[in-house]
């Protein structure tokens, strides 16, 4: 069945290829690049829809797509890959773009505390 990707309306992030370095790394399985992908675009729908109010509420929903990626880490090991170095500097370069995009001033450290990778 073919994912849907959720739509984005504001326009720093519309034309925005979310995770481009893992793309062009042979390293990363396209598959899974395409789910973190879908995570970072449901993480800015989310957004869009729940309009938080402050840092502490964005940090929320940035925590929660954090913890999906902690998930699909694990898939990235099972298929003989990992979210090092080079994912977590794309990975979390993308957090901060989408916070800063809607507005955030949010430490990027702190979008993504509860990363395991």
């Amino acid at each position: 069945m073919p994912t849907t990707s959720p739509t984005v309306s504001n326009a720093h992030l519309q034309g925005h290829a979310f995770l481009a370095d893992m793309l062009d790394d042979a390293y990363f399985p396209p598959a899974l690049v395409r789910q973190g992908q879908q995570i970072l675009l449901r993480l800015c729908a989310r957004i869009e829809r729940e309009r938080p109010a402050d840092g502490a509420a964005l940090l929320a929903l940035t925590h929660a797509a954090t913890l999906e990626f902690n998930v699909l880490g694990e898939a990235f090991e099972a298929q003989d890959s990992e979210l090092e170095t080079a994912a977590r500097e794309n990975i979390a370069a993308d957090f901060e773009l989408v916070a800063r995009s809607y507005g955030y001033d949010v430490d990027v450290e702190e979008l993504i505390s509860p990363r395991e990778w």
